[in-house]
């Protein structure tokens, strides 16, 4: 797992439009083609936030955009307004670097978890924002929000205070953090454009810009669980990431990870939590995640200027493990945000359990050769331990456990994994679609 380079991209020289031109103007010069000036990008902005553009238009945008594509100085520009709409937070007071990760999402994908804890015992501060779940991926936000009392959108004092004096927090994104990407992505997710690559760019960068970072390590999923997915369609995506990011001023740098099966063997959110303690603690650690979350956390530590190289970075990622340093990180993140502060120590007093636990055999005993990985999220959004639209609820409880890997024996003694559910019908329902998602044998 190396860090993906950007491919050098020459921008086609062609008449810019007019200025002071109206948005229907704007639309018209990117959907024939032509470039558009960071000023005309601005004021489209501008107008989708302040409603002068309308939905019609601002979807309009995004087909032309969609077909058309964005040259990277479009797409800078575009992500740089974007990000200048609302509130841009600074960090001029600390001591140290800021940086931060972002996930292109997945199934299982409890790295946030771990690493920013990691990375605040390494001498960097990170200020996560993270996201919600919807569809079949899993939301950090959501993995938090089932800590009771942990407040995930605390107000800004608030979360400058617990990273300062913590070294990270991991809360959700404010309405005031780049409301024309929240505002452009409502529109994006009912037109059939969420795909674009420059669209995604934007969207991922505008509010990582706008949190104020000076350095920014990138997982892009690759396989059946994620959405892109193909190695080439995330190579592409990760490169206009890091191309973009460095244009905007953010030194950024990218890692390509697959999502052909789940990235951990629970997935639900409370049950992530006690995995993550599991893992910070040393109880348990899965080779897989505990090889991505190092190599993340050395790349962030990199960016930070804290090491000279990747190696050292994981040495010192490592060492924080060990020592019991990223642990402590944790708890105290925890507790300075409302929730209990014991966590790690008795997280079965404080995580919500379901009343139903039901092994999941497969129909015949074999290896485990393909995992449909969107299938085993899905398992978790039947459940209710997920959203298929954004004001969906959320169980915290329920969710798969003991999951199968790619390659394992299961059988009458072995099972796919464990459902956790709130009935047993719930759970029969559940057991069933998990058996469908993995293919045994031959």
């Amino acid at each position: 797992m190396q860090p993906r380079e950007p491919i050098p991209r020459e921008p086609i020289p062609r008449e810019p439009i007019p200025q002071e031109i109206i948005p229907q103007e704007i639309i018209r010069a990117k959907r024939d083609d032509r470039p558009l000036a960071a000023a005309d990008v601005d004021r489209f902005v501008a107008g989708i936030v302040d409603g002068s553009v309308t939905e019609g238009q601002a979807a309009a945008f995004a087909m032309a955009v969609f077909f058309r594509g964005m040259s990277r100085d479009e797409c800078v520009a575009l992500t740089t307004a974007m990000m200048r709409s609302g509130a841009i937070l600074t960090w001029d007071d600390l001591d140290g670097p800021v940086v931060d990760k972002h996930s292109t999402g997945g199934v299982g994908d409890t790295v946030s978890l771990m690493l920013a804890p990691a990375v605040a015992a390494c001498g960097a501060f990170v200020p996560m924002i993270s996201g919600r779940g919807l569809g079949h991926t899993g939301g950090t936000l959501d993995k938090m929000g089932s800590i009771p009392g942990y407040s995930a959108m605390p107000d800004r004092d608030l979360f400058r205070r617990v990273v300062t004096d913590v070294g990270c927090a991991i809360i959700g994104q404010t309405d005031d953090l780049a409301p024309a990407d929240k505002r452009l992505y409502a529109i994006r997710d009912v037109t059939a454009t969420v795909e674009s690559v420059p669209l995604i760019t934007a969207s991922i960068l505008s509010k990582k810009l706008a949190a104020g970072l000076g350095g920014l390590a990138i997982d892009v999923k690759f396989g059946n669980g994620a959405f892109m997915a193909t190695r080439p369609a995330a190579q592409e995506l990760a490169d206009s990431l890091v191309e973009v990011a460095g244009g905007a001023g953010l030194p950024a740098v990218a890692l390509l990870t697959d999502m052909d099966q789940p990235l951990a063997s629970v997935a639900g959110n409370a049950l992530e939590v006690r995995y993550a303690i599991d893992h910070l603690t040393g109880r348990r650690r899965e080779s897989r995640m505990h090889e991505i979350v190092v190599a993340l956390g050395a790349e962030m530590l990199v960016l930070a200027g804290l090491v000279e190289g990747a190696d050292e970075g994981r040495r010192r990622i490592e060492a924080a493990f060990a020592s019991g340093a990223a642990t402590e990180r944790f708890a105290a993140m925890v507790a300075a945000l409302g929730g209990p502060t014991d966590l790690v120590d008795r997280p079965e007093a404080h995580l919500e359990a379901a009343a139903v636990q039901v092994a999941v055999h497969p129909d015949r005993a074999g290896p485990v050769t393909g995992v449909d990985t969107r299938g085993v999220g899905l398992v978790v959004v039947t459940l209710g331990g997920g959203r298929t639209r954004p004001q969906d609820p959320v169980d915290a409880a329920v969710g798969l456990t003991a999951l199968a890997e790619l390659g394992d024996e299961v059988g009458p003694d072995v099972p796919l994994g464990v459902v956790h559910a709130r009935s047993e019908a719930a759970a029969e329902r559940a057991a069933a679609e998990l058996r469908s998602a993995y293919v045994v044998g031959g």
